[in-house]
């Protein structure tokens, strides 16, 4: 089972970047080369713990839906989305954030499965852990290029 664990250093409040970790605009620009689209369920403004999307995307050539909903909350300080219908086993991804000095901490721990048995695993080692590590890290990036402009302004405002 993969575990991808990415800690970023953003130099903004902890609350503009958990709201910017939850907005579903900024989730869809991060992700404008995959031209992923949220579909159906929460497709605007900012995920609640309860709520779900559905994303449409084109990954590894397909064009493929994923949804997931937020199961546990605590405000501020995590959240979780959990993949309820996809192409993983499953799915997991939960979004710390942590207050430092001068700024915030988010750590992602993500974990997933892939069908396919042995081969799936042979997938997930040399290839999949690999393209949703980048996908990941271009999305904090852009969290963290709006949290730290006045970019952020044009999400939550």
């Amino acid at each position: 089972m993969p575990t991808i664990h990415l800690t970023t250093v953003i130099h903004a409040p902890k609350e503009r970047v958990f709201d910017l970790s939850r907005s579903i605009t900024l989730h869809k620009k991060s992700m404008e080369h995959t031209r992923e689209e949220p579909i159906k369920g929460k497709t605007s403004g900012l995920i609640s713990w309860g709520e779900s999307v559905t994303w449409q995307a084109r990954h590894l050539g397909k064009l493929r839906q994923l949804t997931t909903k937020i199961t546990q909350m605590s405000t501020g300080e995590h959240f979780c989305d959990e993949m309820t219908e996809g192409d993983f086993t499953f799915m997991k991804h939960d979004h710390f954030f942590k207050e430092i000095g001068n700024g915030t901490v988010m750590i992602d721990m993500m974990e997933f499965g892939t069908p396919y048995g042995w081969l799936g695993r042979i997938v997930e080692r040399f290839y999949l852990l690999q393209y949703m590590t980048k996908l990941l890290s271009l999305r904090n990036d852009a969290i963290k290029e709006y949290a730290e402009t006045d970019k952020w302004r044009v999400i939550l405002d």
